[in-house]
């Protein structure tokens, strides 16, 4: 999963940044609001961290900007702010949630994985397709409770496939989301990692029919229970 943090205190945005390391939370940040705007219009994110006292506009025009420009990223807000106005505030341009500085490693995680999943139309941390279990919060997989051992980059390619089952997704959204633009490789990659997470799947499952190529699209997931159904196709980020 991948949140852009938006925080100009420079021993505040390291410390968030290596909660959300340890969390195995894709992070990338700014100091100021302007480029927050751009980064969140450019880049596809699970979730977005934003400060409300920036050096050049405040958190509050962040916000109006984004939902203006209809960006539906979900937007959780950081502040030494408790009052009551300042949530209301947030609430009034678009926050989905708002949680007050200093707070615990373990609050702010469980808040990022409560939203993310919300917002991909999932209540619960466990996805279940067929046989196959993703655990969101604890960042594992299993198949009839049997652990299915994947590198980081296998299980963010079958994290992104089960917060949008059914959905067929391009090669472009899975670098992007394990990239995040930066210093991506070549597209090619995606097949390589998709050939791999396959085999390990088919190993634990005696099914390989899981994850579907559509040709000149991309991947999609499919829970093998349901019959005739067919995918849609996401919106490029």
């Amino acid at each position: 999963m991948r949140v852009l943090l938006v925080e100009d205190d420079p021993n505040t945005a390291k410390s968030i940044e290596m909660m959300l390391t340890h969390a195995n939370l894709n992070v990338y940040s700014t100091d100021m609001g302007e480029e927050g705007i751009d980064l969140a219009k450019l880049y596809d994110y699970d979730l977005i961290l934003l400060d409300l006292n920036l050096p050049d506009i405040n958190g509050y025009e962040v916000l109006r900007h984004l939902r203006l420009a209809r960006i539906s990223t979900p937007i959780l807000i950081l502040s030494g702010s408790d009052d009551t106005e300042s949530k209301i505030r947030g609430f009034g341009f678009g926050a989905d949630d708002f949680l007050t500085k200093p707070f615990h490693r373990e609050e702010l995680i469980a808040r990022i994985h409560a939203i993310i999943r919300r917002s991909k139309g999932h209540s619960q941390s466990i996805i279940e397709t067929g046989r196959i279990s993703v655990n969101l919060d604890a960042k594992t997989v299993d198949v009839d409770g049997a652990p299915v051992h994947l590198t980081g980059k296998e299980y963010q390619m079958l994290e992104l496939l089960s917060l949008r089952k059914g959905t067929t997704l391009t090669k472009e959204m899975f670098l992007n989301h394990l990239y995040g633009g930066m210093d991506e490789p070549e597209l090619k990659i995606i097949d390589v990692f998709i050939c791999k997470l396959r085999k390990k799947l088919a190993q634990a499952t005696g099914d390989d029919s899981y994850i579907q190529t559509v040709w000149g699209r991309g991947y999609v997931l499919k829970d093998p229970s349901p019959m005739g159904q067919v995918p849609r196709f996401a919106a490029s980020a």
